[in-house]
């Protein structure tokens, strides 16, 4: 967890769903680079839980070191647009469960 914006700060958006991320709504440090993968120490981004659950449930490491390791490309995604345009709808505490089987590793 981090330290929640200074009074009167706006809340960090998701860069992925572009919905602010309140303090209180769960949420994750995203590496860019899968620290499986090299991405130790590499860059972050900070996105709503919910999101970081979908990324890993729709791609491999090894797909996410090799194609998807910038936000751009994340959002470009034809695999992930379709959970971004539905979450976008959502407000930005919105919780679910998602679905898919377990974490793919590659």
């Amino acid at each position: 967890m981090t330290n929640p914006p200074e009074f009167g700060e706006p809340d960090p958006t998701c860069p992925l769903c572009l919905r602010p991320i309140p303090p209180d709504v769960p949420q994750s440090l995203h590496h860019l680079v899968p620290r499986l993968k090299g991405g130790k120490g590499g860059p972050v981004v900070r996105v709503h839980h919910i999101c970081h659950k979908e990324i890993h449930a729709r791609f491999t490491e090894t797909e996410l070191a090799r194609s998807f390791h910038t936000v751009e490309a994340l959002r470009e995604s034809d695999r992930l647009r379709p959970f971004l345009d539905w979450v976008a709808k959502r407000p930005p505490g919105f919780l679910s469960r998602v679905p898919g089987g377990p974490r793919r590793r590659g």
